[in-house]
C-alpha cells in the first residue's frame, strides 16, 4: 500500500499524535483530559480531517470486541459478587509457611485469576488484600505488590479472556478458545515460576527477616473487622458478656409484661440463663447473681418463638446464597466450557452475562453500574483512530522496511519481532500496537497461528517492563496509594525489577509457544 496524499498523510499522523500523547500522558498538563477523551479526540479529528468517512469510522468499530469485552466485564462483576475473590484471597493465608510460601501464592493466585477474570479485575480485587497481609506479618510490600502485578501480565498472556489485546487478537485471527490456550499456556506456566524466582533472589533478604511478633500483633489488632474473621479470645470474652446482658434484658423485660398472678414451668428459661451464666464464669471466673426460680409459661413460649423463628430466617437466608453463589459458578464453568468447545466467544460471555443477570432476580442496574463503560468508550475511539492512521499509509511503509527482517522461520527474526512489538507496547501501549501490527505481521509469514500467539505473547509480557507499561501496574500502585497505610510504588523501583525480568520471560517464552 503506498502513501496516502501529503495532506492526509500530516493531518491524520497529527490526529493520531494527539491521541499518542494522550494515551501515553493522560494528565498532560496542557489538554488533561484522560484516555479515553484522548480516544475520542482523535477518532474525531479523523473524520473531521477527512482522512475517513462518518461511514468508514463506524464500521471500524469492532463489535464482536466490544460484545466479549463486556460480558467479560459482567461475569467478573456477579463473580466478585459471589465471594469468587475473597475464596482466592483466603487461599493466600490458608496455612502459609512464611514470606516466600506466601510470595508464591501470589504469584500463582494471580496468574490463575487473571487468566480467568482478566487481568485488572484481579489487581483490583486483590491489592488491599495483599497489603494487609503483609501488614500483618511485618513484611515489606513492594514485593508483594510486584508479584501480583508482574504475575497477572503473564498469567492473562494465557487466554482470549485474560486482557483486551488478547480479546482483539482472538476475534481478528480467529484462533478457538482451545488453540489459543494450549499454545500458550506451557509459556504462561514457565513464565510465572520464573518470575516468581526473580523476585526471590532479587528480595530473599528482606523475606528472611523474621517477623517482630508484638508489632505483628498490634497490626492484627488494628485490622479487626467483620471481614477479618479474626476474633482474639480478650474480644470474644467481651462480646459473650454483651450478649449475656442482652438476653438478661429480654428476659426480664418479657417478665415485667407478664401477669404476676400466672405461674408456669419455667425450665427452659432457667436453663438458659444458667448456661449463659456458666459461659461467663467460665471466662471471666466473676459470679453472676441468680435468678428468680417462678416465671411464667407465657413468657417462655413467647422467648423460643422467638429464638426459633430468627433461626430459621438465618438458615434460610444462608442456603439461598450459598444456593445462589453454587448456581454462579455453575454458569461460569458452563461458559468456559462453551468457550473451549469453540462457540462464538463474543455471544458465549454476552448469554452468561445476561444468564447471571437472570438468576440474580434483581433490579440490574447497581451490578451494571460497575461495569468501567469509560473502557468501552476507549476501545470505541480507539478502533477509529487506528484504522484512520492505517489509511494514511505509514504503518504499511515501514512494516515493509521491517518485514525481511521479522521472518519468524529462524531465531533472529523471532528476535527482531519481539524487540519491535515490546518497544511498541511501552512507547504505544499494547493495544494499539496489537491493532497496528496484527493483520500485517499474520500476512507476511506462513505459519499465522504461532505470528498471532507471539504477538499476544510478547505484548501482554511487555506490560511488565515499566510502571507505565500496563494498565495493571497503573491499578496496582493506585490501590497502594490509596490504601489506609500509604504506600507507593516507584517507577525506578519497579523498572528495577520489571526489566530483567520481562526481558527473560519473554525470551523463555519465545521458545515454548507452539
Amino acid at each position: 500500500m503506498a502513501l496516502a496524499s501529503s495532506v492526509k498523510v500530516v493531518l491524520g499522523s497529527l490526529a493520531f499524535a494527539i491521541f499518542w500523547v494522550l494515551a501515553v500522558f493522560p494528565a498532560v498538563p496542557f489538554l488533561p483530559i484522560g484516555r479515553t477523551a484522548g480516544s475520542l479526540l482523535g477518532a474525531m479529528l479523523m473524520v473531521v480531517f477527512r482522512v475517513l468517512t462518518p461511514d468508514q469510522a463506524y464500521a471500524a468499530i469492532d463489535l464482536p470486541i466490544l460484545g466479549l469485552l463486556f460480558g467479560t466485564m459482567v461475569v467478573s462483576v456477579y463473580l466478585e459478587k459471589a465471594d469468587m475473590f475473597k475464596y482466592l484471597e483466603n487461599l493466600l493465608s490458608w496455612k502459609s509457611k512464611g514470606a516466600k510460601d506466601l510470595l508464591c501464592r501470589i504469584c500463582l493466585i494471580s496468574a490463575i485469576s487473571s487468566a480467568l477474570f482478566t487481568n485488572d479485575t484481579s489487581c483490583v480485587v486483590l491489592t488491599k488484600f495483599v497489603l494487609k497481609i503483609a501488614r500483618q506479618h511485618n513484611l515489606p510490600p513492594q514485593p508483594f505488590l510486584l508479584a501480583l502485578a508482574s504475575s497477572a501480565n503473564i498469567g492473562s498472556s494465557a487466554t482470549p479472556i485474560g486482557n483486551p489485546q488478547n480479546l482483539v487478537i482472538a476475534v481478528q485471527s480467529k484462533i478457538s478458545f482451545g488453540s489459543f490456550l494450549s499454545g500458550i499456556l506451557p509459556a504462561m506456566l514457565v513464565g510465572v515460576v520464573v518470575n516468581a524466582l526473580i523476585l526471590l533472589s532479587m528480595y530473599w533478604r528482606p523475606l528472611s527477616i523474621q517477623k517482630d511478633e508484638t508489632d505483628a500483633a498490634v497490626d492484627i489488632v488494628e485490622e479487626v473487622d467483620v471481614d477479618s474473621h479474626c476474633f482474639l479470645p480478650a474480644r470474644m470474652s467481651h462480646i459473650i458478656s454483651l450478649n449475656s446482658q442482652k438476653w438478661y434484658s429480654r428476659l426480664e423485660t418479657i417478665n415485667v409484661q407478664g401477669s404476676p398472678n400466672v405461674h408456669g414451668n419455667m425450665d427452659h428459661v432457667e436453663t438458659t440463663r444458667n448456661h449463659l451464666s456458666s459461659n461467663e464464669n467460665e471466662i471471666h471466673r466473676v459470679p453472676c447473681g441468680t435468678l428468680d426460680s417462678a416465671r411464667k409459661s407465657s413468657a417462655s413460649k413467647e422467648l423460643e418463638d422467638v429464638v426459633s423463628s430468627e433461626g430459621k430466617e438465618d438458615l434460610t437466608i444462608r442456603w439461598q446464597r450459598m444456593l445462589w453463589k453454587s448456581c454462579v459458578y455453575l454458569i461460569t464453568i458452563g461458559m468456559l466450557i462453551a468457550l473451549l468447545m469453540g462457540l462464538n466467544m463474543s455471544w458465549t460471555t454476552i448469554t452468561a452475562a445476561l444468564a447471571l443477570v437472570v438468576l440474580d432476580f434483581k433490579d440490574a442496574r447497581p451490578c451494571l453500574e460497575k461495569v468501567p463503560y469509560p473502557l468501552l468508550i476507549l476501545f470505541c475511539g480507539m478502533f477509529i483512530t487506528i484504522d484512520g492512521f492505517n489509511k494514511t499509509g505509514i504503518p504499511r511503509t515501514l512494516w515493509d522496511l521491517m518485514a525481511p527482517y521479522a521472518q519468524i522461520d529462524h531465531a533472529s527474526g523471532i528476535a527482531v519481532l519481539a524487540i519491535v512489538i515490546l518497544v511498541l507496547s511501552n512507547l504505544a501501549s499494547n493495544v494499539p500496537t496489537v491493532l497496528l501490527l496484527g493483520g500485517r505481521v499474520a500476512a507476511s509469514v506462513a505459519d499465522e497461528k504461532k505470528a498471532w500467539l507471539i504477538l499476544a505473547w510478547v505484548s501482554t509480557v511487555a506490560g511488565n517492563l515499566s510502571l507505565l507499561g500496563s494498565a495493571s501496574n497503573l491499578i496496582v500502585c493506585e490501590e497502594a496509594r490509596k490504601a489506609p497505610r500509604q504506600y507507593t510504588l516507584s517507577f525506578w523501583s519497579h523498572l528495577k525489577f520489571g526489566l530483567p525480568s520481562t526481558l527473560i520471560v519473554t525470551a523463555i517464552g519465545l521458545i515454548l509457544i507452539q
